[in-house]
């Protein structure tokens, strides 16, 4: 117990430097981007209106401070750093003068709740007919769906999405293509209102599904076309060991341990995956968020969606890297 704590403490700094790192290029990144917010503003509203040159400077003036621009940038940073603790980045542009962060966490759950429930999907079905096509080799069925998933792993996510559209929203029109629910539901924990936030995430979620269960497919046929050569299953098979349970708890067992070093691996791109198809689908998940933020040239809000993603995605891989130890014991944590 007392190696697995040395392990997660470990395991936990690695976490805080990543996340640290991250937010870190996100600040300074957005701060190289041409778009300036105060200059947006001052934009839209001299735009509708007139204002003499004194006072459209004393409002760029204000705005400057107001966003926290007429500081040094290394002044900047650390206030952002300070802000980013308590979870306060300012207001944002296009929803002015609600907070960044509100906005985010209105979107957050979205987007959580599409990318878990295609993860799951994913990685089960993917690895277990991975697993079983890797074991029963001769199956013809197994074979096509093998044929099929090389063919629509290579394809980006948002290739999929368009299609998924032009078939379900026009030619065979039976499955809304955008956005979160129905307009005529009213919001709340009611069995009508969940029944439509489910009905308008079958599509996004299975653009997700059919493209990276190609992946887990294709990885898990491969290890399980390793592990059956091993003498351990020769000889669970000699011994008259149900196909069943030398499937089950000898090969595909075994073989989901690299599957999971693999999750870990993949989620960054799953996420990016998961904007995209976000944006094609108006889903009002973190996706949309950010393009309507850069878009309207919301560096706030570009930087607070940024750093929920680092923050999130970094905080599941460390989830996945605190089970791997429980579920393989030849893994070392010393």
């Amino acid at each position: 117990m007392r190696a697995y704590l040395l392990f997660a403490l470990k395991r936990l700094l690695q976490l805080t430097a990543v996340v640290f790192a991250g937010v870190s290029a996100a600040f300074f990144i957005s701060r190289l981007s041409p778009i300036s917010p105060v200059e947006s503003i001052i934009g839209r509203v001299s735009g509708n209106s007139s204002f003499s040159p004194q006072a459209i400077e004393s409002l760029r003036s204000t705005l400057n401070e107001l966003f926290g621009l007429n500081i040094p940038l290394h002044e900047q940073y650390f206030n952002f750093l300070g802000r980013l603790i308590v979870g306060d980045l300012g207001p944002s542009l296009i929803a002015f003068p609600t907070p960044a962060m509100q906005l985010v966490m209105l979107a957050l759950p979205w987007t959580v709740g599409l990318l878990t429930v295609s993860i799951i999907i994913t990685w089960l079905l993917g690895n277990i007919l991975g697993g079983l096509a890797g074991y029963y080799q001769n199956s013809r069925l197994l074979k096509a769906f093998g044929v099929l998933a090389i063919g629509v792993q290579p394809i980006p996510y948002y290739i999929v999405a368009f299609l998924m559209v032009i078939i379900f929203g026009f030619l065979w029109p039976v499955l809304p293509i955008s956005g979160g629910f129905s307009m005529n539901v009213r919001p709340g924990w009611t069995p009508q209102f969940i029944l439509s936030i489910l009905h308008h995430s079958i599509l996004p979620a299975t653009s997700l599904v059919l493209v990276g269960m190609g992946t887990w497919f294709l990885g898990m046929r491969s290890l399980v076309s390793n592990i059956v050569t091993e003498d351990y299953v020769t000889y669970a098979e000699i011994a008259g060991v149900k196909e069943e349970r030398i499937v089950g708890s000898y090969v595909i067992r075994n073989a989901l341990v690299p599957q999971l070093t693999a999750l870990a691996m993949a989620l960054g791109g799953i996420f990016s995956g998961t904007i995209i198809t976000e944006q094609v689908f108006s889903y009002p998940g973190l996706g949309t968020l950010l393009i309507r933020a850069v878009n309207g040239g919301d560096s706030t809000l570009v930087l607070a969606v940024s750093s929920v993603a680092v923050i999130a995605v970094a905080s599941a891989i460390f989830v996945i890297d605190m089970i791997h130890p429980l579920l393989d014991p030849r893994v070392k944590v010393e």
